[in-house]
Parts: C-alpha cells; sequence; structure tokens
C-alpha cells in the first residue's frame, strides 16, 4: 500500500508488486486449474461455503481493481499493481473451482432461459 499512499511525484519507498509476483501468481493459478476440471460455460458464484466466500473475495478484488484504474487515470501507477491485481481476482477464482471441486459441488451454470 505504501506505492499508493505516496504522494504524486515522490518514488514510493519501496516498490512492493513487481514482474516477479504478477509470474507467480500466473505459477498459482496454473496450478489451481490442474486441480479442477476445465470449464466448458460460464458458471454462477456459489457453491461449498469455502468456495462461496472464496467468490467473494474474488468481486471484492475485481472492485479493488476498477478503483485501481480510477487512481490511474487520474495519477499513474505502476504497471504491475494492476496487472497484480488483475491476477488476484483470477487467482479466487480458480481458488474457488478447486473448493468446489474437492466438496464434490458441481458448478452451476446460468439459467439464459428464465
Amino acid at each position: 500500500m505504501s506505492e499508493l499512499a505516496t504522494p504524486p511525484g515522490r518514488p514510493p519507498p519501496v516498490q512492493r508488486i513487481g514482474a516477479r509476483h504478477v509470474q507467480r501468481l500466473e505459477r498459482d493459478i496454473d496450478r489451481l486449474e490442474a486441480r479442477a476440471p476445465p470449464l466448458t460455460s460460464f458458471v454462477l458464484p456459489r457453491g461449498a461455503p469455502a468456495a462461496a466466500q472464496a467468490h467473494v473475495a474474488r468481486t471484492v478484488a475485481r472492485r479493488a481493481e476498477r478503483e485501481l484504474w480510477r487512481l490511474h487515470a487520474a495519477e499513474p501507477v505502476g504497471p504491475e499493481i494492476l496487472q497484480w491485481t488483475n491476477r488476484m481476482s483470477d487467482l479466487l477464482f480458480a481458488l474457488a473451482l478447486v473448493l468446489n471441486h474437492e466438496a464434490g459441488v458441481e458448478e452451476t451454470p446460468p439459467d439464459y432461459a428464465t
């Protein structure tokens, strides 16, 4: 958070989020995706309690990402922070899929007919 809390025109005390952090999330996402069956359609954010909580956390991460982009429009932030925030929400989605799979809960596709 020091990167985001630093006044404009001053460098952050230490860069906290870098390319290596984004790459780590990518690897973690790949490992999680390998543990759940591939998706064949869009799925609703529900399921086992832990998976439902991961979906809630994903929603919060997406909201933070949108706010970060708004900040970036006014005061540019490092690209790695934007990438990391995006990948974090993807990691939480992959985690929700794994948690449902391991709990024996099938993913629920939306019912577009209703």
